[in-house]
């Protein structure tokens, strides 16, 4: 019984934390748009939070590099299960235009499971939303 009501909640009213590792802050300014109310993510009860032990979903945005990779690992490790991982934007993906740099540490699926991806330079908040509603239809099917 409790198990489906979190369940029903989880779906309901995700919570997400932006989790930016760098790069053109393109992303980030996307991200932030979604929230607005022109695109209003909110509307699908996502609500931003300042920490990982609140959230459901991580938005990973920017290049994952040597310094950030175990911070990233401690972070999602933080956040309760069921937790998912939004790859969002080109750097995030692949590396995008730093792939050759010295300090990259690679894409971010190979640091942590990935739920969707987003891809894009920089992606724009649709398809942001479109990701997280992609999400939700996961867990929906899953429930």
């Amino acid at each position: 019984m409790l198990e489906g009501v979190q369940s029903l909640a989880r779906r309901k009213s995700p919570w997400i934390m932006h989790l930016p590792c760098g790069g053109c802050n393109g992303c980030d300014i996307e991200i932030i748009a979604a929230l607005t109310p022109k695109y209003d993510l909110e509307r699908f009860g996502v609500l931003q939070k300042g920490t990982p032990r609140h959230a459901d979903i991580l938005i990973v945005t920017g290049i994952v590099t040597q310094q950030v990779k175990d911070r990233l690992k401690r972070i999602y490790e933080m956040t309760p299960d069921p937790k998912f991982v939004v790859a969002m934007g080109s750097c995030a993906l692949d590396g995008d235009i730093f792939h050759d740099g010295y300090g990259y540490a690679g894409p971010l699926d190979e640091i942590l499971p990935v739920s969707v991806y987003i891809p894009g330079c920089p992606p724009r908040p649709e398809a942001l939303i479109d990701g997280i509603k992609k999400l939700l239809e996961k867990l929906e099917k899953a429930a």
